[in-house]
């Protein structure tokens, strides 16, 4: 098996999104900017590292909400993964865009279905922050790739908020800085 990794784009201040998440706006106000280096202004560097992800993972796993808000906006119906993806939910929405797989028994089973299929290749845990928390918390969570927008939000859904009160021990594996983002990878003791 691959790791279990995190791989998320957050602004310098710590927010994975802006306030007043919507359907319409599934980043919250502003929210788009954190993906400025994926797609308007991406350079080789930030393509290496979004392709790595991708291409190095067998299953994501993801929020209810991360998907109610963006399969019927940004992704116009269409998973945007090339690769199963889990959705943790508490029950199963009316519907169910090919490609995702709803989990209504919990973090530890939708771990269990992404590792049985993900083979040899990571288990990418994609979002969004309350569903991060959860893994970290429960030490599923290998590594961690941080890429941090040069943008500060003052408000809006936190990453590390909620994963305990024990430190958690990191080790700096890569660095990668580009005019839209530092991208930072984490090996989790």
């Amino acid at each position: 098996m691959g790791k279990v990794i995190v791989s998320i784009t957050m602004s310098l201040d710590g927010f994975v999104a802006g306030a007043n998440i919507s359907p319409e706006q599934p980043l919250g106000e502003g929210g788009i900017r954190l993906h400025d280096w994926m797609f308007d202004k991406k350079t080789d560097a930030d393509e290496q590292v979004s392709s790595e992800t991708m291409n190095n993972s067998g299953a994501v796993i993801l929020g209810r909400r991360m998907y109610a808000d963006a399969i019927d906006g940004p992704w116009e119906g269409v998973t945007p993964f090339k690769m199963p993806a889990f959705v943790l939910a508490h029950k199963v929405p009316a519907k169910v865009a090919d490609g995702f797989t709803f989990v209504t028994d919990g973090m530890e089973s939708a771990f269990k279905q992404a590792k049985a299929v993900a083979g040899d290749k990571n288990i990418w845990i994609g979002g969004g922050a309350n569903i991060i928390q959860q893994y970290i918390k429960a030490g599923f969570v290998e590594e961690l790739q941080v890429s941090i927008a040069p943008v500060l939000f003052g408000v809006g859904t936190r990453l590390f908020d909620h994963i305990g009160t024990n430190h958690i021990e990191l080790a700096n594996t890569r660095n990668i800085q580009t005019p839209q983002a530092t991208h930072l990878r984490f090996h989790i003791f």
